[in-house]
């Protein structure tokens, strides 16, 4: 779906219009009662119409310095991802606009506040958890019988002590316990949190790093 569609579905939500009412104002700008039928041209036309209507799409939101900020309804979820694949060596730009561009790649659409519907964004999002498997190993949705295992923070933890020990093995962790234990005063890894695996990733991601640059030099 291209964003002059979704920024159609946005503005039909925001103008209150129903099914049938939709319909029937695409067919009397176009003639036309579907976007995806729509020439680009008409779809501008459309959006025209809406905006002198009141539909005012929402200004991206501002991070401290100027900064543009994620929004969408699939924005924290996509975001996770991507600094997952940074923290594990797979990206090698952090930011947002790094992965807008990924977005546009995977979907067609420009920016994630356009992601409306769940089939565009899991294109994107099954796109990244793929590359992440296929270059890291991490198994989502797999916890090999370890109850510790099952949150996504953990796999993607553990992928990344693999990179820097990669003798591990999940009989022989080699210090991963110890490790992640230290970074979050947990007594147990069954007892480490979201945000607790989250400073552990983030731990180990600039080891990574640190190591990708030193071979690098």
């Amino acid at each position: 779906m291209t964003s002059s569609i979704a920024a159609m579905h946005i503005a039909k939500k925001h103008l209150g219009l129903d099914d049938d009412t939709y319909r029937a104002k695409l067919a009397l700008i176009t003639g036309k009662q579907s976007a995806k039928d729509m020439t680009e041209v008409e779809r501008q036309k459309v959006l025209t119409v809406f905006r002198n209507e009141g539909f005012a799409p929402a200004p991206a939101a501002r991070r401290a310095g100027g900064r543009g900020k994620l929004t969408g309804r699939y924005s924290k979820k996509l975001q996770a991802l991507w600094i997952a694949a940074w923290n594990l060596g797979i990206v090698r730009e952090r930011d947002d606009a790094a992965l807008v561009a990924f977005v546009k790649r995977q979907t067609g659409i420009d920016h994630t506040r356009f992601l409306v519907h769940a089939d565009d964004a899991n294109r994107a999002i099954e796109a990244l958890k793929s590359w992440i498997r296929r270059e890291a190993g991490v198994s989502y949705g797999n916890a090999n019988g370890y109850d510790w295992l099952s949150a996504d923070g953990a796999k993607v933890a553990w992928a990344q002590w693999r990179i820097l020990a990669p003798e591990a093995n999940l009989m022989a962790r080699k210090g991963f316990d110890q490790e992640a234990l230290r970074l979050t005063g947990a007594a147990m890894l069954q007892e480490v949190t979201g945000s607790g695996w989250q400073a552990v990733m983030n731990h180990f991601g600039q080891q990574i790093r640190q190591h990708r640059a030193e071979r690098e030099t």
